[in-house]
């Protein structure tokens, strides 16, 4: 993708996290005060003196034998292995652990240029604490505190000296992003695996894997494709304080950036209201949506079934009828591919712009077939409509009194533009504003 990249590694709990979000500028990846909470790869981008490179947050690396800490260490190798530089970061309140010299045997084995940063170095007694790691044999120690900053800019000046040379300026596509969602344990990281062809994501049969979102490019018909995988989405009831929270926020925020959700739903457990409650999550931000019903594989399949469950669909999610839907199986790849087709059209659909002489010969038929309520005895003048430039299709009508116009005309007015121009896949917007006249 052009920028250097840039991995942060170390055993769990020293702070990588809390780095990452300092080099960053934003918080980006889930900080607590619990070991093992960064599970997969995250990626955000940092400019600093005019370098700008890609920055990996890593998971833990330590050597338990229990199923995810395993995956997490899988993930922190390849991490490495993306790497152009790796900063490894080591507790200068803790001092030297065992798996620290494993980490850094490791990390000199990999051939790749290390920096070795000591955070939680708040004083000079932190400071002092940080040369003890000039035994790991890696070079100078640059002593930081994430916390509160200190050191983060003389290490980000090490970092953009031992980067290699940036590469020729090329003309950056636009990547059309597609966030993957959907309740915990629906399948969301298999998909996007599926969809990657390699093991990109942590995968586990254990409900909540996925904490952070996670943006992987693909190639896909010769363009470049953003995929965001989310956390779990839990009903707000039922979400914990802490990390749980912070990755329904995450996930919120990967909607807020995307231009279509996937939106999985378990073909075995069936619809629920959860399913429902995200893809009003989607709709509230505003992005394009298609259904993927996955574990289609798992189910009895046939007319009938397929039949039922299209009519669970359309009850379901009778507020998003324009939405799209494929019967999928990430284990067997059963329509994957074409559900990722479908969602790349919906990115097309909703640069769809209509002329504002169309939009008004609908208005004025939308008008005398059905004409807006009086409000008190007055009629209530519409005078004018266009379409806005927004990601999200949005049609501004203008009218002599906004507040008068009740919602049930506003999806009426919705409903006859879908019938003239479609938007299948996409939510559109109907603003309301006070006419001049």
């Amino acid at each position: 993708m052009g920028r250097a990249v840039v991995a942060i590694v170390g055993r769990p709990n020293v702070g990588k996290s809390t780095l990452f979000n300092r080099l960053i500028g934003s918080r980006l990846a889930i900080v607590e005060d619990v070991a093992g909470t960064t599970r997969d790869r995250i990626y955000g981008t940092v400019d600093w003196n005019g370098r700008e490179f890609s920055l990996i947050d890593t998971g833990g690396l330590d050597d338990t034998k229990e199923e995810i800490p395993r995956a997490v260490k899988r993930q922190a190798e390849v991490a490495m292995q993306e790497a152009d530089l790796i900063v490894f970061l080591v507790d200068a309140k803790s001092g030297i652990v065992p798996v620290d010299y494993e980490v850094a045997d490791r990390l000199r084995r990999s051939g790749k240029p290390v920096l070795l940063a000591a955070n939680k170095a708040d004083s000079w007694r932190g400071e002092a604490q940080a040369a003890e790691f000039y035994e790991l044999g890696l070079g100078e120690v640059h002593p930081v505190s994430a916390l509160a900053g200190h050191g983060t800019g003389d290490l980000l000046d090490a970092v953009v000296k031992a980067l290699p040379p940036p590469p020729a300026a090329e003309a950056e596509a636009t990547e059309p992003r597609i966030a993957i969602v959907g309740r915990p344990n629906v399948g969301k990281s298999s998909f996007l695996n599926a969809l990657v062809g390699e093991e990109r994501a942590v995968v586990s049969e254990t409900p909540g894997t996925t904490r952070d979102t996670v943006d992987t490019t693909l190639v896909h018909r010769d363009r470049p494709i953003r995929l965001i995988d989310t956390a779990g989405i839990r009903r707000r009831g039922r979400i914990e304080q802490g990390i749980e929270q912070y990755a329904l926020l995450r996930t919120i925020h990967a909607l807020e950036r995307a231009d279509v959700a996937i939106l999985l739903v378990d073909a075995i457990e069936g619809i629920t209201s959860q399913d429902t409650h995200i893809a009003g999550y989607a709709i509230e931000a505003g992005v394009g949506m298609v259904l993927a019903v996955n574990k289609w594989d798992a189910v009895e399949r046939g007319e009938d079934r397929t039949h039922d469950m299209e009519a669970v669909i359309a009850r379901e999610f009778h507020f998003a009828p324009w939405m799209g839907h494929r019967f999928t199986s990430a284990k067997t790849g059963r329509n994957v591919e074409q559900t990722l087709d479908d969602a790349v059209d919906v990115v097309e659909v909703r640069t769809q712009r209509v002329p504002t002489a169309d939009l008004h010969r609908v208005l004025i038929e939308a008008l005398a077939a059905h004409p807006p309520p009086s409000d008190k005895g007055r009629q209530v003048r519409f005078r004018h409509v266009t379409q806005a430039r927004s990601s999200t299709p949005t049609f501004v009508f203008f009218v002599d009194r906004p507040e008068a116009v009740h919602f049930t005309y506003q999806r009426f007015l919705e409903n006859r533009i879908r019938q003239r121009f479609a938007f299948p896949g996409t939510p559109i917007k109907i603003e309301l504003r006070g006419s001049r006249e």
